[in-house]
């Protein structure tokens, strides 16, 4: 269905169609800007502009030329389209493709180009003078708005920023045609696929304890042990929400010659995971155990062995997912002994032509690097990882996540950006969109660990089922979102996902 007001939306061709060359009978003022939430100083800057020409072309700047604030544009350019072609005063709107308006203006040629009063009053700068420069090349105008009234989006937008998550969704969807329904059969065609996941287990322990105080003789805290809950993690757990999803799962991993490994083995089994186990009886299997009281982490303990695997070990590994034949193979990467620099090219020689390659480095100790990572056709680092990766700690999220899709010259890229949700990046070519973001969907926070594996496990499938980047990232949102509302690693059913998606499609029904 098309959207009211659409109809004023124009490409600069379409625009000199509508208005005519220059000179022409009715007079035409054109202003630009970045438009990110509309406000009053921008209000009064449009009807004051509208009152010099008969024609108001309001003209925005695109999200991919945005570089002021991470994580922005706050609002997309289409809905920030759609916001000022909903205004009375505004005739046309126009998208601009490239970083300043100067080529537009020399293009259409508008009588009048609108600027507020804030780039006149003290000097005009040296960008505002190339516009008037272009300008003066037909004859045109520059009209300064007066600057009585100047409300800053950047100011609004940090203080208190609207929830605008389920707009910004419908837009996305818009833009690539997808319905609700379509989402829900993207779903449905993930189920059968054939998986192989390789990497690091983690058994993660939670001790829930009960704070006594500090003990007399030392600086102590004493706790009493009240229960303990054990979940396969890791890369076991990414396997998990695969088949909670409906794949057909291998894993292939290592563990240790314990107790820990038993209890992998038969969670595997009751998941209906096929587990090529390479057991070491040099190392443990991996444990992480956190101390918990009062709903506060009081301690880890982590029992690891990080040393590299054996050469026995990665052959067995390569042997697994050769005889697997999958049409996903992922590698999940927690950097406990199976990857580095040198292994990774060797395990890829166990993964057939006809699969996807995934790769997942989640290294909160900063050993690992995702650009050891690099040809995958996915790879879905955080921004942590991303900057570790780059060496960039100042760069602002969108052309952080540009260099980092050029420098693993992956075919997709999803960025996780914790609760701003994430940025996903494709090549270049038919699709509407190089790059999009999607905010987080989820409503009510309990444990953020572990929605990385989720969001994994389900923008995987759908990206190997539907081949739309679009799709697998909503759908690895909405698996992020179901695993942050409970505590543990519990694996995301479809029930869970499509109660969540449900919610979203009544939210934007009644938007």
């Amino acid at each position: 269905m098309k959207k009211p007001y659409s109809y004023k939306i124009k490409t600069r061709e379409e625009l000199v169609a509508a208005i005519g060359p220059y000179p022409r009978a009715k007079k035409v003022i054109m202003c630009h800007g970045m438009f990110d939430i509309v406000h009053p100083g921008h209000l009064r800057h449009l009807m004051y502009a509208k009152e010099k020409a008969d024609l108001l072309i309001a003209s925005l700047t695109a999200d991919v030329h945005n570089e002021k604030a991470n994580n922005r544009p706050y609002v997309p350019q289409e809905l920030r389209a759609m916001n000022l072609a909903a205004l009375e005063m505004v005739d046309y709107v126009l998208v601009d493709a490239n970083p300043t308006p100067i080529e537009n203006i020399k293009f259409l040629k508008p009588d009048y180009f609108a600027k507020g009063y804030e780039y006149f009053s003290a000097g005009i700068p040296p960008r505002t003078r190339e516009e008037m420069d272009a300008l003066d090349s037909y004859g045109g105008e520059v009209v300064f708005t007066p600057g009585d009234i100047v409300y800053s989006s950047s100011k609004l937008i940090e203080s208190e920023p609207p929830d605008l998550a389920v707009d910004k969704l419908l837009s996305l969807m818009q833009s690539e045609g997808l319905t609700f329904d379509d989402i829900k059969k993207g779903l449905d065609a993930c189920v059968g696929l054939r998986v192989h996941v390789v990497g690091d287990t983690i058994v993660d322990s939670y001790s829930y304890c009960s704070l006594l105080g500090a003990t007399v003789k030392s600086p102590t805290f004493s706790v009493k042990h009240d229960r303990t809950d054990t979940f396969s993690g890791g890369a076991a757990v990414v396997a998990k929400h695969l088949k909670a999803a409906g794949a057909d799962v291998s894993f292939s991993t290592i563990l240790g010659n314990d107790h820990l490994k038993d209890f992998v083995l038969m969670d595997m089994a009751e998941a209906g995971i096929k587990c090529h186990e390479i057991i070491d009886p040099t190392r443990p299997t991996t444990h992480k155990e956190r101390f918990i009281a009062s709903s506060y982490k009081m301690l880890q303990v982590d029992r690891v062995d990080n040393r590299p695997v054996s050469d026995r070990v990665l052959k067995a590994i390569v042997d697994s997912t050769r005889q697997a034949n999958a049409d996903v193979v992922i590698f999940s990467d927690f950097r406990h002994g199976i990857f580095n620099k040198q292994t990774i090219g060797f395990l890829r020689k166990g993964i057939t032509s006809h699969a996807m390659t995934v790769a997942d480095s989640q290294v909160s100790n900063r050993w690992g690097n995702i650009l050891d990572f690099t040809d995958f056709d996915l790879i879905t680092p955080n921004e942590r990882e991303a900057r570790f990766a780059l060496g960039d700690q100042d760069s602002v999220v969108r052309p952080l996540a540009s260099e980092l899709f050029r420098r693993a010259r992956c075919r997709y890229l999803i960025l996780k950006l914790g609760e701003r949700g994430l940025i996903s990046y494709r090549s270049p070519g038919p699709s509407p969109r190089e790059f999009f973001t999607i905010e987080s969907f989820v409503e009510n926070l309990v444990d953020p660990i572990g929605a990385g594996d989720a969001l994994l496990a389900y923008a995987s499938l759908a990206l190997r089922a539907t081949g739309n980047l679009i799709m697998a990232s909503i759908l690895g949102s909405l698996g992020a979102a179901v695993t942050c509302q409970h505590a543990g690693n519990v694996p995301v059913t479809v029930p869970d996902v499509l109660k969540t998606l449900d919610r979203l499609s009544k939210q934007a029904h009644y938007s």
